[in-house]
């Protein structure tokens, strides 16, 4: 494993971390808040938020883009948590509801909901519309990570 330090967000006060690969598996905690930087549970992205983990982090970060009212959105989220607990820490899984957050839906161009939408380096690199189960997620986001 590389030695060269990777930038992980942290979760719960969005402060980029440097972090070794081998330290990944260790839980490491956030230099600032000590709080762990990996939860197993996705997390909930507000606009600077959003910014912050897409722009900063060197994990790639899978991003469910939902709304309250979406029937399919809810039937979705247990699969959701389920696949954040078996990809990280070698990705971030974070939520963006896109009644909050309108102007990511509206930058983003999401035109239906639930949509996947995986980051790497900052840059979209795939997207899936509709709702899932937790091995199709995994299985679609391993595909299209980078190795």
């Amino acid at each position: 494993m590389s030695k060269d330090p990777l930038h992980v967000v942290c979760p719960h006060c969005h402060t980029t971390n440097r972090v070794t690969a081998a330290q990944l598996a260790d839980a490491p905690d956030c230099g600032k808040c000590h709080q762990p930087l990996f939860t197993g549970q996705p997390v909930a992205l507000d606009e600077a938020a959003f910014d912050k983990h897409i722009a900063r982090s060197q994990l790639p970060v899978l991003v469910d883009f939902w709304a309250p009212w979406c029937g399919p959105c809810r039937m979705m989220a247990p699969a959701f948590e389920q696949a954040a607990r078996e990809l990280e820490p070698a990705m971030r899984l974070a939520k963006v509801n896109t009644e909050e957050a309108q102007n990511l839906a509206a930058r983003f161009s999401i035109r239906s909901i639930p949509t996947l939408a995986l980051f790497v380096g900052g840059r979209e690199v795939a997207r899936q519309p509709g709702a899932m189960g937790a091995a199709d997620i995994v299985r679609w986001a391993k595909s299209h990570a980078p190795r």
